[in-house]
């Protein structure tokens, strides 16, 4: 089998780290979407830097077969990922932002779907094991659920807003 290769950093952190309006925005998406920490943010802001990237350079390309075949592949991909529409253009690609990647991690449409009043009780049952995709247990909370997927998504446990005031107290 061999040993196991060290897992790269999925990750780049900001240039300015320590700019007060990133800061403040930074801590803003934390709240709102219930992200353990700054990590999570970054992850999905380097996922969308590399998608824009990719539109970037297959509007720099030249042929315009390779041109069409290279942007059709990439916007079918993010309309699997429900990010984009199908019939949508690079521009489109070029115009996303780390919201639209946010809305479709898996305790965001757990929140979204109603099993969960608030993201934090949204990342418990996904970290406990109370959320299914397709019949498969997932347990990461970062999971980008897929447009068809989003129906398939099962919780054994339905949780009142009730017992969030009770966890609460």
């Amino acid at each position: 089998m061999g040993d196991p290769k060290k897992s790269r950093r999925k990750w780049q952190g900001p240039r300015h780290p320590w700019r007060q309006e990133n800061l403040n925005a930074e801590l803003s998406l934390l709240g709102k979407y219930g992200l353990r920490n700054k990590r999570e943010l970054w992850t999905a802001n380097t996922l969308l830097k590399s998608y824009r990237e990719r539109a970037s350079t297959i509007l720099a390309e030249e042929d315009p077969e390779v041109r069409n075949a290279e942007e059709r592949k990439l916007v079918l991909k993010l309309a699997t990922l429900g990010l984009l529409n199908e019939d949508a253009v690079l521009d489109n690609i070029l115009s996303l932002s780390v919201e639209n990647i946010l809305d479709r991690r898996l305790q965001h449409v757990i929140v979204k779907l109603g099993y969960a009043a608030t993201p934090f009780q949204a990342r418990q049952l996904i970290v406990h094991g109370h959320v299914f995709v397709n019949g498969r247990r997932v347990t990461s909370p970062g999971y980008l659920v897929k447009r068809d997927e989003e129906s398939k998504i099962t919780c054994d446990i339905q949780v009142t807003h009730g017992e969030v005031a009770a966890e609460a107290a």
